[in-house]
């Protein structure tokens, strides 16, 4: 079965990748390179001992995106990654993320639509949780008002694919909603890879820890929680990329033309930030550089998930532990370029 991977250089969609053709499917593979890079395909050939066939190009554009589905008349599913992703960058930068993010959306489901293409993997996020008022979260807790830019987005793109698929037409739509995606392929041969400074917490930590940032800023260690900094629920990328397939053969089970689904895909675990300063410091043996630094605009104080529905009906859970989350995004850090 063929599978269109958009933002499949990227470091989910990278993942992803490999667990598709680990179990059976054929990636074609779209980025644009803008939060990218080439030398990922090439790693990817390694790790997977074959070559993925890829296109370069913008999912904004309906033609570009017409030109794939006519050269595959037989791909059958669409995991949508391609996106801009940096909460503090959205604040910074709303009608970019409104442009890329809702907008390729909008155009990959009107090419869908023409081709008959009707199963959908949409890569949507915690975020649109906002602050919730009771933890962990379930995919029954209330969608409050979003923190930041990109959680609307991810906001608005799950009340297009809800809308789409109460018209009418053909379409099976899973919408998996990501926790703290951190680690890197056991290879290291592919991993988070940010252009210019870093955005997430763990490529800075790894960077400063290498010796490419000179100091690790905390924003915030006067939340209301135990230590006084955020908590978040850390995913292993690779436990992440395999919910991608699990949620791909629900899709291919269900009989319904018309269906929408969602499901938090976390580990059920709340780390704060100072943890996993301490924990990395303590798997690797590395001294951080760190100081606490005033709140982040945008930034929710403490979120993670319930992950039941995720555990029952996807058949789906993440296996892999923070201390060696860290460890493999370390030993990733190790074999890049220090300038």
């Amino acid at each position: 079965m063929k599978i269109l991977v958009t933002g499949g250089a990227g470091f989910i969609g990278s993942h992803t990748v490999l667990e598709l053709a680990n179990a059976g499917f054929e990636p074609i593979l779209v980025d644009n390179f803008a939060n990218s890079h080439p030398n990922v395909l090439t790693n990817l050939s390694i790790i997977a001992g074959r070559d993925f066939t890829f296109y370069e190009g913008d999912c904004n554009s309906v033609a570009f995106l017409n030109q794939i589905f006519t050269e595959h008349p037989d791909i059958e599913g669409v995991i949508h990654f391609a996106a801009d992703k940096a909460v503090g960058e959205s604040v910074q930068n709303p009608l970019k993320y409104y442009r890329n993010n809702v907008g390729s959306l909008v155009s990959l489901l009107d090419v869908m639509l023409e081709k008959g293409v009707k199963n959908l993997v949409f890569s949507s996020s915690c975020t649109v949780y906002g602050q919730p008022e009771f933890l962990p979260v379930t995919e029954e807790t209330p969608i409050v008002k979003a923190e930041s830019p990109y959680g609307n987005t991810k906001q608005i793109c799950e009340e297009v694919l809800v809308d789409t698929v109460k018209s009418g037409v053909n379409l099976k739509a899973i919408a998996l909603r990501y926790f703290n995606p951190i680690g890197a392929h056991p290879s290291a041969l592919i991993g988070e890879l940010p252009l210019g400074v870093p955005n997430n917490l763990i490529p800075y930590v790894t960077q400063t820890a290498a010796g490419i940032r000179l100091l690790l800023r905390v924003f915030g260690n006067d939340y209301n929680t135990p230590d006084g900094t955020c908590i978040r629920d850390f995913i292993h990328v690779v436990d992440l990329a395999k919910a991608h397939v699990a949620a791909l053969k629900l899709l291919a089970k269900t009989s319904e033309d018309n269906h929408f689904d969602m499901f938090n895909i976390g580990t059920g675990n709340g780390n704060s930030v100072k943890e996993v300063v301490d924990t990395f410091m303590e798997v690797t043996g590395e001294k951080l550089n760190y100081e606490f630094a005033p709140r982040r605009s945008g930034d929710v104080e403490q979120i993670f998930a319930n992950v039941e529905k995720a555990t029952h009906v996807l058949g789906w859970k993440a296996e892999i532990g923070l201390a060696q989350s860290l460890a493999d995004a370390w030993r990733w850090q190790q074999q890049l370029p220090t300038a």
